[in-house]
């Protein structure tokens, strides 16, 4: 009914730490949700989220999914915790927000989607970049046809991912660490979402290259689509070169940077000194703190170049470059109202309207179907064929 208020979903955190510290500005600020609960093991996360959302706090994930209040679970919990606390939460009857990646397995992923299916419940699998408004455009501006179909994708991406704060698991892949599982999700998010067609082989190459952190730091990788599309994924996590430079220093989250400021990365005596550096600055800790202000700009995962028919596009943070015969236009789009709101839409109109998410547990398990292929390639040498499965 016209002027009807809209209702807001309850939502409850599962794990208060990286992850949540990045959406948080997210979920502070939208207005379809409310956080009401949160389960974490560090006493000093639950007291500030409690001061600051007067909200319920629990030790235990199972204690926060009993929570009668609590509508739908946002599970940002380590990666090898997903697929339990996804299923936990969907038995009780809460819908899924599942950080990325959905699970580490695919017969989790299955796991995951039967429970959800079984309990009533939506899934909805992300942050990941493909949620980006630039992206998402240059997905609309191939639907209407205009410049023909997509020929070729190549994503590139140079950051200091391996060097910044870890737990001892974000540096062991077969817990769920590494840039595979961590970092080309979102490169394999994208070029699947610009491709609109199932993967059909993969084949890539790892690389790591520091003994004392022994995880994936860099990959190259090549996918063919079922519709003869290719895209080409190149991402280095070892904090040389920086591609922020090919953005106009606009970071990951589209805030202003500086670039090469000269400042190595902390050194620590320990794991256990590093853990302490990083949940110090992690909601909770002392040294966290949220930005002041919103940016200016969309966020973005490095550079991105989508080859068509009758054009080139590029998503850029402040909208879409496209060259056509020696042209370059820039297609803008207006700063975002909240940063990473369309994940909560999404998650909102598969909890409250009842539409199935764009990235749902298909989507989720489609993804990590292809990061698993290219860990199998790189340790064998070969090119992987996968089923040939719908897109989602």
């Amino acid at each position: 009914m016209a002027g009807e208020q809209e209702s807001i979903l309850h939502l409850g955190v599962a794990g208060l730490g990286r992850a949540f510290s990045v959406m948080l500005p997210t979920l502070a600020q939208h207005p379809r949700v409310k956080l009401v609960a949160a389960a974490d093991l560090r006493t000093d996360a639950l007291a500030r989220f409690a001061r600051e959302f007067s909200a319920r706090c629990y030790g235990s994930v199972e204690a926060l999914c009993s929570d009668p209040a609590v509508q739908a679970v946002y599970v940002a919990t380590p990666h090898q915790y997903h697929s339990e606390h996804a299923m936990l939460a969907a038995r009780h009857g809460k819908h899924l927000l599942i950080e990325k990646p959905m699970a580490l397995t695919v017969a989790e992923c299955h796991s995951i989607i039967e429970t959800a299916r079984h309990f009533g419940v939506q899934i909805v699998v992300g942050h990941s970049h493909s949620f980006d408004g630039p992206v998402q455009r240059v997905r609309a501006l191939i639907e209407n046809g205009e410049f023909g179909q997509v020929c070729m994708i190549n994503a590139l991406n140079y950051t200091d991912y391996l060097y910044r704060p870890r737990r001892p698991e974000e540096l062991d892949t077969a817990s769920g660490g590494g840039a595979i599982f961590n970092q080309a999700a979102h490169q394999v998010d994208i070029v699947r979402l610009i491709a609109g067609a199932p993967v059909a082989s993969v084949r890539a190459m790892t690389g790591a290259w520091d003994r004392e952190r022994p995880t994936e730091g860099a990959y190259a990788c090549v996918l063919t689509f079922t519709t003869g599309v290719f895209a080409s994924l190149v991402y280095g996590g070892y904090g040389h070169f920086d591609s922020d430079e090919f953005e106009g220093w606009i970071g990951e989250m589209g805030q202003k940077k500086q670039g090469y400021a000269g400042v190595p990365p902390p050194a620590f005596k320990s794991r256990t000194d590093e853990i302490a550096f990083k949940n110090d600055r992690n909601y909770g800790g002392s040294q966290f703190s949220l930005p002041s202000s919103f940016p200016a700009a969309h966020q973005h995962f490095g550079t991105l170049l989508v080859s068509c028919e009758r054009a080139d596009l590029r998503p850029v943070p402040t909208g879409v470059m496209v060259y056509q015969r020696g042209t370059a236009t820039l297609d803008p789009l207006p700063p975002p109202r909240i940063p990473r709101g369309a994940v909560i839409d999404e998650l909102y109109d598969a909890a409250v309207n009842g539409k199935t998410a764009f990235h749902d547990g298909a989507w989720g398990m489609a993804t990590l179907e292809v990061l698993l292929a290219m860990l199998q390639s790189a340790r064998s040498g070969l090119e992987v064929r996968l089923a040939n499965r719908p897109l989602r």
